[in-house]
């Protein structure tokens, strides 16, 4: 870095003291910003009860109140029991308090204590998780929770059915999806799974479950009818309009019965943390780790006089980016990371088995920047001209939030896992990450590397711009990840992103699925249509891109996308699309471990009446 830009960087970086003066001095109390009073608080579930990290014997119970109450508990019977009768077991639950679920002026809920609101305010809502273990192998029983309010009411749970991990051998049927961030075809989505598939087993999702992860509603109840857990559990009620009709749906009422493995997505990751400030605004000021680190060493004597390693560690999560509500909300296998001489424990990635499947989940994604090059945007490629001076409101591109190289702590376990007894003995080895590796959507470009900051300067050498350039030979998936998952013998790599379905097969044999279509389609960018990348030459200045680095069709990474094999839609000439990315047209996959089987169907929205489709349908594990 030259002279000036150094020169530069710690002007800027002693400008933003003043500003998060207040969230510096006092880091401990950010978990918790000022909440309202609550009028009344009404003695029920916020949502039902979900299935969560099952293992032989065992499974846990999860569900939701906005009240903190006592007495949390599961119970359940016996196979075959029916559900009105008495369940004589019971385990008591785990209660905790969600840390940093809000509301703002941008949330959509009826809620009378969150109308109208001014600025970001806490929502209050206490989680309770309870252990159902002692299960008999292979078969599903009865249970409900009961939760006792503040003012003594006692509120039940309808009565769902649960196991404990199956057994190798034992067929299963799993829900593949991902990207449901609210979007308008959700709730037929699930409905539809619910309607076509009856009751699965397990539902792996690929990330982006929500649009702003600390904004409880989205979660909850947001008043469109796209909230997270009542699509998932078919307690909602999105009025979908098509063709000058509204039809309304309910969701699926899947994860009661079927334990749910979600990973991170872009959007389970929040950005800096300031109380009063919007949701939305806070979760697109996510910056590197490394850039919070830089601020804090320079001023650590100010911020942390007493070297609390704990006050900087919070400190430097606080002014960077976190994903505290996702962990907060779910239970998962909790991995140990070699590091060095230590270890250290992480849920953001893990591995576990389920049946004849063994999972591995990895924490691949990225900050999404704007790929517009206009001098008024911070996006993926450059900053702000108004910013230049001001290096504390840079993005710093799509910067990368847990590292995935060749001998990163994340690449490291991976290939423990990898050679594990465990994975290789494996029937089917499955692998689930948000960024695709191959997809015919726009998401997968730039490259999947660091963003290498460039400065133009014009002939006085005043700074002009600072941009950021993404060599795709450097790509992290591309180049370290891929190779080593196909060397593995990975059956299955699924994942998100592009709100779109497409799949692919490489040489090695390892099967690609993309199959996030849910509504907002980005669309699919192939033969004829283009995807958005930086020109070779930007005009009116010297300035340059790689057009090698940039590919605008296809898939960047060189597979070739396979048609649907059973109906596949059609272009204007009739010719067979290898996609489905469309904002009428929803689809949904499923694995079934009884045979290897993973079908992809799609459902119209314009004709409510009409049969879900299977369109596509393949087979691992061979």
């Amino acid at each position: 870095m030259r002279r000036k830009d150094l020169t530069l960087l710690t002007a800027g970086l002693l400008l933003v003291i003043t500003a998060i003066l207040l969230i510096a001095l006092e880091p401990r109390q950010l978990s918790a910003a000022p909440s309202p009073e609550a009028s009344a608080v009404t003695t029920q579930l916020l949502t039902d009860p979900f299935l969560q990290y099952p293992t032989p014997g065992a499974v846990r119970v999860v569900w939701f109140t906005e009240f903190e109450g006592q007495n949390h508990q599961v119970r359940w019977g016996s196979p075959g029991q029916s559900p009105e009768a008495n369940l004589p077991n019971r385990a008591p639950a785990i209660t905790t308090q969600l840390a940093r679920t809000r509301e703002d002026s941008q949330s959509r809920l009826d809620h009378p204590d969150f109308l109208d609101l001014q600025q970001t305010v806490a929502r209050p809502i206490w989680r309770h998780e309870a252990a159902v273990t002692g299960l008999p192998s292979g078969q599903r029983v009865p249970y409900r929770v009961t939760s006792t309010g503040p003012d003594g009411t006692v509120v039940e749970s309808r009565t769902f059915t649960l196991a404990g991990a199956p057994a190798a051998g034992q067929p299963t049927k799993i829900l593949l999806t991902s990207d449901h961030q609210n979007m308008p075809m959700v709730a037929a989505n699930l409905q539809k799974v619910a309607e076509t598939l009856g009751q699965v087993d397990a539902v792996f999702f690929a990330g982006d479950l929500v649009n702003n992860p600390d904004c409880a509603s989205e979660w909850f109840d947001d008043s469109r009818g796209t909230g997270f857990f009542p699509c998932l559990q078919g307690n909602t009620r999105y009025n979908l309009e098509r063709n000058g009709r509204t039809v309304t749906y309910r969701g699926g009422e899947i994860i009661q019965h079927a334990p749910l493995f979600p990973i991170l997505g872009n959007h389970e990751v929040m950005g800096r943390f300031a109380p009063a400030a919007p949701l939305g605004e806070q979760f697109n000021q996510a910056i590197p780790r490394s850039a919070a680190e830089e601020l804090y060493e320079a001023n650590a004597d100010l911020f942390n006089p007493a070297g609390d390693s704990a006050l900087r560690h919070q400190w430097i999560t606080d002014n960077s980016f976190n994903s505290d509500t996702y962990e907060a909300l779910f239970s998962l296998p909790v991995t140990q990371v070699p590091n060095g001489d230590r270890s250290q424990t992480t849920s953001r990635y893990y591995a576990t088995t389920f049946g004849d499947v063994r999972l591995v989940s990895l924490y691949v994604t990225q900050i999404w920047r704007p790929y517009n090059l206009d001098a008024t945007t911070r996006g993926r490629y450059q900053e702000r001209e108004a910013d230049l001076g001001t290096p504390q409101n840079w993005g710093h591109g799509q910067h990368i939030f847990e590292p995935i190289e060749r001998g990163s702590l994340q690449y490291q376990w991976l290939e423990q896992e990898l050679a594990s007894e465990t994975f290789r003995q494996a029937k089917y080895k499955v692998v689930m990450l948000h960024h695709p590796p191959h997809t015919l959507g726009d998401n997968v470009v730039p490259a999947f590397t660091n963003p290498v900051r460039r400065y133009d300067r014009d002939s006085s050498g005043r700074l002009t711009a600072v941009r950021y350039e993404y060599p795709r030979d450097g790509d992290y998936i591309a180049r370290d990840l891929v190779p080593l998952l196909e060397q593995a013998e990975v059956d299955l790599v699924f994942y998100g992103h592009s709100h779109l379905w497409n799949r692919f097969v490489s040489p090695q044999g390892t099967y690609y699925l993309e199959t996030s279509n849910v509504g907002n389609s980005y669309g699919a960018f192939w033969k004829d249509k283009s995807r958005p990348v930086p020109p070779e030459t930007i005009a009116g200045s010297a300035v340059t891109y790689s057009p090698s680095d940039y590919i605008a069709q296809g898939d960047p990474n060189g597979l070739e996308p396979v048609v649907p094999t059973i109906a596949p839609l059609q272009d204007d000439s009739g010719q067979p699309l290898p996609y489905l990315a469309s904002n009428d047209i929803t689809a949904f996959s499923v694995f079934d471990t009884g045979t290897g089987t993973i079908s992809s169907y799609y459902f119209d929205t314009r004709e409510p009446n009409s049969a879900v489709v299977k369109f596509d349908e393949f087979v691992v594990g061979q």
